[in-house]
């Protein structure tokens, strides 16, 4: 038996599926599988000889129903052209983003043995008014292209769901902070960017005025839980299987507070203030807080603080800012 994991070569896909790898036998809850499949447009780099790495098209059925079959345990689908890359390319983002989903679906469907299916969503499927707090059956109001594909990837799973082609999961992850690496098409991407760039003594630009709430989770803490999704019991979940998952609700000042506190006063000097009309319109169209009451009775969890999330990212790619630490004491 094998798990899928669309987007397995990207940042969180290689995530997710180191986790599996280690921590297959002792997850309890989670689909028996001997090996995962990686599909994504490059190779996964994970050399494991558990992990078939396979390159394609997901929107292509004919493509997508030689992996997905009778011997599929799980799927989890990652890959998406995100935020700002759906806002620029309509046409690619529609492709990838629903008839992707559909395709993966519709193989499911066809090899008749109701995988379970994790789905990423995205807080982006909000906008127009809302509460300070937004409550877990609040209808979706997106205000974005890739906020709208999202809503129509989550009906499409729940009615899979329904109908019994698929064991589906929908997971609503909050803005993943702090990424390495460069800076992706996600409209959230600076979110990222104002701390790990400072930390490496490089100037960031921050899009959004300094009072916009973020609703934010370490890659640890949305690993861990889309592992746990996995491993969930569907009964448990519901006929409404779209969670929002739990998160940190900070302002883009509390994180540059975060910033200065680890990284010292001359790192938050490397942040200017420059807005982008067009980040704006989508990042502050998007809710700063949940309520997660939810899902957290179904055993998923968050982070404690920011500073825990910095100090978290520091830790694992410690020659992203070493370098510059002497520069930045100067």
């Amino acid at each position: 038996m094998k798990i899928i994991v669309t987007g397995g070569a990207g940042f969180l896909g290689t995530r997710v599926i180191r986790a599996l790898l280690a921590g297959t036998g002792r997850h309890d809850g989670l689909p028996t599988f001997d090996g995962i499949v990686s599909i994504d447009l490059s190779p996964c780099p994970l050399d494991d000889p558990r992990v078939v790495s396979v390159t394609g098209d997901i929107a292509e059925p004919s493509f997508v129903r030689q992996i997905v079959g009778a011997d599929t345990a799980g799927i989890y689908h990652l890959a998406a052209v995100l935020s700002g890359g759906s806002e620029a390319d309509f046409d690619l983002a529609t492709r990838v983003n629903i008839d992707g989903t559909r395709a993966l679906l519709e193989a499911a469907r066809a090899a008749g043995k109701a995988p379970r299916f994790v789905f990423t969503s995205s807080l982006a499927v909000f906008g127009g008014p809302m509460p300070e707090v937004v409550p877990d059956d609040m209808a979706t109001m997106p205000n974005s292209t890739y906020g709208a594909q999202k809503a129509i990837g989550e009906l499409l799973v729940n009615e899979y769901s329904r109908k019994g082609f698929v064991d589906g999961r929908v997971c609503r992850l909050p803005t993943i902070s702090v990424r390495p690496g460069r800076p992706n098409s996600a409209a959230s991407s600076f979110a990222s960017g104002i701390i790990r760039e400072p930390l490496a003594g490089i100037v960031a630009d921050c899009p959004v005025p300094l009072d916009t709430r973020m609703w934010l989770s370490s890659p640890g803490a949305a690993v861990a839980n889309l592992v746990h999704a996995m491993a969930l019991n569907g009964g448990r979940i519901g006929p409404w299987r779209t969670l929002n998952l739990p998160g940190l609700c900070v302002t883009v000042g509390d994180m540059l507070r975060s910033l200065e506190r680890i990284g010292g006063p001359k790192a938050r000097a490397l942040v200017r203030e420059a807005p982008d009309r067009r980040i704006m319109d989508i990042v502050c169209s998007w809710p700063g807080a949940f309520d997660t009451s939810r899902a957290t009775a179904l055993g998923f969890t968050g982070d404690s603080d920011f500073d825990a999330v910095v100090r978290q990212y520091r830790a694992e790619f410690p020659s992203a800012h070493a370098a510059s630490e002497a520069d930045l004491r100067q």
